[in-house]
């Protein structure tokens, strides 16, 4: 009602149960019942938790893929002016086949702005720093390579977004259905960071600015900010700890 969407994005762990009808009319379908029949698009990553055959389920159109690719126009563009295009990647199961295609379709790209979603973070301040250095070295120097703008991962239970990288900003939004209080610790990493609440996440893009903001539970506003296509976001900042 307050902000005007018509998608969104799921980072993982979408289903933590065995993937029956009914869990994921219970997951799913009931929590979201005014957003599907208002016809905003949900667009699924794979987790770590999520049962087999998820890259089925209709609401999360993934049309039968682990991993896939999608674009969006600004406003009233004509048809062919895609400015902003969208990776799904299934970080579970990184194999080679699908860094060939990640390449592939990032050379592809003729988006202004190339964001990439998936579930295990590149980079984090939480208790998963081993793990993400692993998939940093695979994913990364593709990142940096083919210009990716943005990375969204969710898997810790909390938000983050980390000092930009090579022009890349990360975020780790993994607090939308459980928190782990207080799990963010002292790191280089964090320019901003919120473990005290569960959160969704809000951006936007017009033209080379993308503007993000974390909304806790409650309604407040975590330390938002605005990303220049290219450039350094705001100053950083944190609250919550």
């Amino acid at each position: 009602e307050r902000f005007d969407f018509s998608f969104v994005l799921m980072l993982g762990d979408n289903i933590y149960a065995a993937g029956t009808p009914g869990n994921y009319a219970a997951g799913f379908v009931r929590p979201y019942k005014a957003l599907i029949d208002a016809g905003v698009t949900f667009r699924a990553a794979l987790g770590n938790h999520d049962p087999p055959g998820q890259w089925n389920y209709p609401f999360f159109h993934m049309n039968g893929n682990r991993y896939y690719t999608f674009t969006k126009s600004e406003g009233a563009l004509p048809i062919g002016a895609d400015r902003v295009q969208f990776f799904a990647l299934d970080t579970v199961t990184l194999d080679n086949d699908q860094l060939v295609w990640l390449q592939r379709e990032l050379t592809r790209s003729r988006a202004e702005w190339k964001i990439c979603f998936y579930h295990h973070p590149l980079y984090t301040s939480g208790r998963y720093r081993t793990s993400a250095f692993r998939l940093r070295t695979r994913l990364e120097p593709i990142f940096l390579q083919y210009g990716v703008d943005v990375g969204l991962s969710g898997h810790e239970h909390f938000y983050e977004r980390i000092v930009l990288r090579g022009g890349v900003q990360y975020f780790t939004s993994g607090a939308g259905g459980a928190l782990r209080l207080h799990d963010i610790s002292p790191s280089p990493w964090t320019a901003a960071g919120f473990d005290t609440d569960t959160h969704f996440m809000l951006m936007e893009i017009s033209g080379d600015m993308l503007y993000f903001q974390a909304i806790s539970r409650t309604g407040q506003t975590i330390v938002p900010g605005a990303l220049t296509d290219g450039a350094d976001p705001e100053p950083p900042g944190r609250i919550g700890r």
